[in-house]
């Protein structure tokens, strides 16, 4: 999950590009390709970060996530404080909070959920912010599509592989990825080239640490853990980041828009064959809600 992306907005650009082997790499591939990687490197790394839950809790993971994210962002981009009001710096706080939260509900939920369902829940927070922006009257109907796919998704009677301690919790997440995608806007217009994000991801992860260090404990120094929390980050933030930003580079924002509306649908498919997460009919058809409701929100919104 890239929390910077959604339908019909664009993400927290970051300023550092790639190195030179990336971007000559990347040159070579479409744009839509490049979007498509990127969605697949986010989904793989939250499986490989729900196989750590047999040996981490979920928010020990969170940590280990956003810590090893922040040592790879802080290596190419410092926090630039000076100069800054304490009103910059208080939306600089909320923004690290957001993101904070925002992983520690998106992984609690996908201890309990499969990953598909997990995404397509989250990403009626992202989904109802552009309908919202847009104030359209047809964003009614993909809202009530949206809606329909999570009545769909609930465990009505004991059916499905949902609970709903799970489904509140990806609810919560995409609450926090609306508020994030707010926060990621106005720190963007206060905090000079990508020094917002890094002061945010510092912000995220103090607040996460205390919860993290004390469920993780020892095992967190387990250097196989720490090699494994470090891919969780690779792929979950540096490579999607730079992948989404080279694409936006040289497509239009709607058809990237668009394109990220799939990642529910990718999640689930990265939940069967990687993690072997059998869904049943109608949750793919809940899945296909949202989705289809992303995509129709994202070309009204442009529209």
């Amino acid at each position: 999950m890239t929390a910077e992306s959604l339908p019909g907005a664009e993400p927290y650009r970051m300023r550092p590009s790639p190195g030179r082997a990336l971007r000559a790499t990347s040159d070579a591939i479409p744009p839509s390709g490049l979007v498509l990687l990127g969605i697949l490197s986010v989904q793989v790394g939250a499986g490989l970060a729900k196989n750590l839950f047999t040996q981490l809790p979920p928010s020990a993971v969170v940590f280990l996530r956003i810590a090893t994210s922040a040592v790879m962002l802080l290596a190419v981009v410092r926090p630039r404080v000076r100069g800054l009001s304490r009103r910059d710096l208080a939306v600089g706080v909320a923004f690290g909070l957001s993101l904070g939260l925002m992983n520690l509900s998106f992984y609690e939920a996908l201890a309990r959920l499969p990953i598909g369902i997990t995404v397509a829940i989250e990403f009626i927070g992202p989904l109802t912010l552009a309908v919202v922006s847009s104030r359209r009257r047809l964003d009614l109907l993909w809202v009530a599509l949206a809606a329909a796919g999570v009545i769909l998704l609930a465990p009505w009677g004991g059916a499905g592989t949902a609970s709903w301690v799970g489904i509140g919790c990806a609810a919560l997440a995409g609450t926090c990825w609306a508020a994030y995608i707010v926060f990621s806007a106005a720190t963007g217009a206060r905090f000079p080239g990508a020094s917002g994000l890094s002061f945010a991801m510092i912000v995220s992860t103090i607040v996460v640490a205390p919860i993290g260090v004390t469920a993780g404990g020892s095992d967190l120094l387990r250097p196989e853990i720490l090699l494994i929390g470090a891919g969780v980050g690779l792929l979950s933030s540096v490579i999607p980041y730079s992948l989404e930003l080279e694409a936006l580079r040289r497509m239009p924002k709607r058809v990237f828009g668009i394109l990220m509306s799939l990642e529910p649908a990718a999640a689930a498919l990265v939940g069967l064959f990687v993690l072997h997460e059998v869904l049943q009919v109608r949750e793919w058809a809940a899945i296909g809600c949202v989705v289809v409701a992303s995509i129709g929100a994202t070309r009204a919104g442009d529209g």
